[in-house]
């Protein structure tokens, strides 16, 4: 019943149907994993609050030489706790243009604090608004503090898409947190992550704004997951679909049950007008049996005339 499935035709599209599903089991597989890893970073910005801070040399690696940044920590520690002890250098303070928060355009200010060992680490200090000679007017910028701090925040990946560093109102200045870009305008190695400020010892400016961070949207990788293995579902099950279908089509015509009563019909129908030829016969033989007697009778009327005009001729 199913040997067509051996012609040329269904095994190609057999293969199609397998290799689609595979491909689309494997972008679901993919789109999986960037749920977990969404969903990973999601908690780590919700446990920062509750979960004790690591030291920054324990979680980074040591940055090897001057201008250039360390080795990137990957996502598997963006939004880490971190705490770090160093002295700030205002000297070459960043400020980062443009940033947004709560739909407020401003500045992030970027300071380097410089380790007991020379190397240094980026702190972004906070948020100030822009002043009202607009955007690339020169920001109120509080002082960082002097002597030894500890800053405990978060680990921040460095930018993509880097933008010119240029130097505007004592600072170097850019649009993007480019690591790769600010190292060679330091004098000393930097961390290859720079960290979100969230508690200072001595305490920082009220002025600045807390950097925000945004949730990951984990749940859209999750649906996608399972929209790609029900597309793989339906490859398959399209397949099996039209195979149950052709092989059905092709039982209907070869089926004896369906061949019976269409020669029975045949011959009833022949039947039918052999029968109908012989009524026509037998009804064409009635008329001309009527019309020989029709042709006697009036043989008989001409005789019986006959012989009445010879009777009437002897009288």
């Amino acid at each position: 019943m199913y040997r067509f499935l051996l012609s040329p035709r269904w095994l190609a599209a057999a293969a199609l149907a397998v290799a689609a599903a595979v491909v689309m089991v494997m972008l679901g597989n993919w789109q999986l994993r960037r749920y977990e890893e969404r969903s990973a970073i999601n908690d780590r910005i919700d446990a920062a609050d509750s979960v004790a801070a690591v030291p920054l040399t324990s979680a980074l690696a040591r940055p090897a030489a001057p201008g250039a940044a360390g080795q990137s920590p990957g996502k598997d520690l963006a939004w880490s706790k971190v705490t770090v002890t160093g002295s700030y250098d205002p000297a070459h303070e960043i400020q980062a243009r443009g940033r947004t928060v709560d739909g407020d355009v401003g500045f992030e200010i970027v300071t380097p604090l410089v380790l007991a060992d020379g190397t240094a680490v980026l702190i972004d200090r906070g948020w100030v608004p822009a002043p009202a000679g607009g955007a690339l007017a020169a920001p109120a910028v509080p002082t960082a503090p002097t002597g030894q701090v500890t800053v405990v925040g978060q680990l921040h990946l460095s930018e993509s898409r880097p933008t010119p560093i240029e130097r505007r109102d004592g600072r170097l200045d850019t649009r993007r947190i480019t690591l790769s870009k600010i190292a060679p305008e330091l004098p000393y190695p930097l961390y290859g992550a720079y960290v979100l400020l969230r508690e200072q010892t001595p305490t920082g400016d009220e002025a600045f704004v807390p950097i925000p961070i945004d949730h990951e949207d984990s749940w859209q990788n999750g649906g996608y997951a399972v929209q790609w293995w029900l597309f793989a579902c339906m490859a398959l099950a399209a397949y099996v679909y039209y195979a149950r279908k052709d092989a059905q089509g092709k039982a209907a015509e070869h089926s004896p049950a369906d061949d019976r009563p269409r020669s029975g019909k045949r011959a009833a129908t022949v039947g039918d007008r052999v029968e109908e030829a012989d009524r026509r016969r037998a009804a064409a033989g009635d008329r001309v049996a009527e019309a020989d007697r029709r042709r006697a009778a009036s043989g008989d009327r001409v005789s019986d005339a006959d012989r009445a005009r010879e009777a009437a001729t002897k009288d």
